[in-house]
């Protein structure tokens, strides 16, 4: 069922819950659909398991069984921390709105989150990627401003020509929730700007494509897509024999791991990466302190 049918199927609370986070905190399109699945999903649970209850009258009990049925499908302990971070966020939306009088997830515990070592690329596997042979200009620049930049995916297909800034040797990028940042492109990546700039007009002349703000191009003219651009940097990686589940955003880990490497400190890192809170920077430091221990146990005579 699609999340629009779905949708049209959740009571007027739900609806309005959907709503307010696409038009105040807006969340991305993903994450609205991940959200209206999560919610649909608790509706039908309470409907075929507790059909003489509603939103209204749903307890503490009714919460730690939907707890279980979840951990009982075997999910992903990310997605099911996913479906509960919803719930708790769609009671506290109707708490506000004065639909309960009482939260039901007030002093329930949450379960943590698994503290997972991010997938990095080493400085020899960078020097990799860039050497290949036949690899296009606008493919090089991408995989360089994501090196360089430390952008999301969707960070990279959403710059416009205008947002780069040669004088100042940067790039302002919207993230998530729509804040803006500068990050820093240097001067080999800015030089690659420069001679791409050159063939993008070239290939908006040549399809006599319509004028666009969009940097990144595909072969028609118009902005490349996340998908796209997904599809055309697995290319690479796997042409540069990267022997590991390497993504888009596997540079971005590369860019924060290999700037904590060479003593960068961690508060400007989490500037650049446009992370609200330092705690989720932390988790590069586990990826640096667990390289030290690997290359002291591998040079110590005795470790």
């Amino acid at each position: 069922m699609k999340s629009v049918d779905m949708v049209l199927e959740l009571d007027e609370h739900a609806r309005g819950f959907l709503q307010r986070l696409r038009a105040e905190r807006q969340f991305s399109a993903n994450t609205l659909k991940a959200y209206t699945i999560d919610i649909c999903e608790f509706y039908d649970f309470i409907k075929k398991k507790y059909p003489q209850h509603d939103i209204r009258t749903c307890d503490r009990l009714i919460l730690r069984d939907y707890f279980s049925y979840l951990n009982g499908r075997r999910l992903l302990r990310s997605s099911v921390i996913r479906k509960i971070a919803a719930l708790r966020s769609y009671f506290r939306h109707i708490v506000r709105e004065e639909v309960i009088t009482k939260n039901p997830f007030l002093y329930m515990s949450m379960p943590k989150r698994e503290k997972r070592i991010p997938v990095f690329l080493s400085e020899t596997e960078i020097g990799a990627l860039f050497s290949l042979h036949g690899l296009p200009l606008r493919d090089r620049l991408m995989l360089e401003v994501l090196y360089t930049g430390g952008l999301r995916i969707e960070e990279l297909v959403g710059l416009n020509e205008g947002d780069v800034d040669f004088w100042g040797g940067s790039a302002r990028v919207l993230g998530k929730g729509n804040k803006e940042r500068i990050v820093p492109l240097g001067t080999r990546c800015l030089s690659y700007v420069r001679d791409y700039l050159k063939e993008r007009e070239q290939l908006i002349r040549r399809q006599k494509a319509d004028r666009t703000a969009a940097l990144f191009l595909n072969r028609s003219g118009a902005r490349i897509t996340t998908r796209g651009a997904r599809k055309v940097l697995h290319r690479w990686f796997v042409l540069a024999g990267l022997n590991k589940k390497v993504s888009p955003h596997t540079m971005r880990h590369t860019f924060a791991t290999h700037l904590l490497d060479r003593g960068c400190d961690l508060r400007s890192v989490q500037e650049m990466l446009g992370h609200s809170s330092l705690a989720t920077t932390q988790i590069y430091t586990h990826v640096t302190a667990e390289r030290l221990k690997k290359v002291y146990e591998k040079a110590h005579p005795r470790p």
